[in-house]
């Protein structure tokens, strides 16, 4: 059974736009108190009332701050305790996609701009691991009923694709792919947080703040690009993988099938156990190859 349901209350990081503000809408749709959370503290409010709108009979809180800064989040937690009387779902959503600095030159600017790989790593990295410190002691604190922590992830942390010129993005979402993964393990290892299942939701090409949909939207009023989904669609795929037990809560996209995932995700691991070069993929010597062996494999899994 999912955590998603009347009268629990959710935490979630990035709630002001896109994926966050997504699942804090189904959240609210579903019944339950909500603890909004955003460094954007004009869009935040903007959520606050649209939520609140949608059942005033129900509690929402909203708090302005940067998950990088672990102080803010003690004093959140704090606030969230009094505030509800318990937590039982925490989305650490938020994230950001920085650029380095055009100064540097061109081709290796990202290896030489140690500014861009700091920023990257305090949001996307250390905000969820701040949300996991500070709340924690809260889903283990009172009622000892199911709770569930989900942190967002990217396929961009899984194939790890270079043509993007992001790889401190893609490193840190690999970051946070392991550390979700180990924080699962330790969690339903021990008796005393057992009743705490953790999930990591990888959206696949979804139109967010990114890619320029930022604040709250009417999404039937959003222009994007006819393979995304929309933030909806992946906090449908989040509850639909809560309800089944899944960790891994892979979406696929309007360009993206299961099968070509999963295929790609498999080429992907199998670098290092067939010794071939790293990122063969995009070798130009393997592009080949690796697109016919993962179309195979793609069709296979389709039949």
């Amino acid at each position: 059974m999912s955590v998603i349901q009347a009268k629990n209350t959710a935490l979630i990081t990035g709630a002001a736009s896109g994926v966050g503000f997504a699942v804090a809408k189904l959240c609210r749709t579903k019944g339950m108190h909500l603890a909004l959370v955003d460094i954007d503290k004009d869009n935040l409010e903007k959520a606050k009332n649209v939520l609140h709108e949608l059942d005033s009979s129900l509690k929402t809180e909203a708090y302005a701050f940067d998950v990088a800064d672990i102080g803010a989040w003690k004093q959140t937690a704090a606030g969230v305790g009094k505030a509800f009387p318990d937590l039982d779902l925490v989305v650490l959503n938020a994230g950001k996609g920085y650029k380095p600095r055009e100064a540097s030159p061109s081709g290796l600017k990202q290896w030489l701009d140690g500014d861009y790989w700091r920023k990257t790593f305090e949001t996307n990295v250390s905000g969820p691991l701040n949300g996991v410190e500070a709340l924690l002691p809260l889903l283990l604190s009172k009622s000892q009923t199911p709770k569930s922590i989900v942190v967002t992830g990217s396929k961009q942390g899984m194939t790890n694709p270079p043509g993007g010129k992001n790889p401190a993005y893609n490193a840190s979402k690999a970051a946070i792919k392991s550390l979700t993964e180990h924080l699962s393990h330790d969690l339903r290892s021990d008796p005393a947080t057992a009743h705490i299942s953790v999930h990591l939701l990888v959206p696949g090409w979804t139109w967010t703040g990114m890619m320029g949909n930022v604040g709250v939207t009417n999404e039937e009023e959003v222009k994007k690009m006819p393979g995304a989904w929309y933030p909806s669609q992946v906090a449908t795929e989040l509850l639909n993988g809560l309800e089944k037990g899944s960790f891994y809560i892979i979406c696929p996209d309007g360009e993206t099938d299961r099968a070509l995932d999963q295929a790609r995700i498999k080429w992907g691991a199998e670098d290092a156990v067939e010794g071939r070069p790293a990122l063969s993929r995009w070798e130009d010597s393997w592009k080949h190859r690796a697109d016919e062996a993962i179309q195979k494999e793609a069709n296979q899994r389709r039949e």
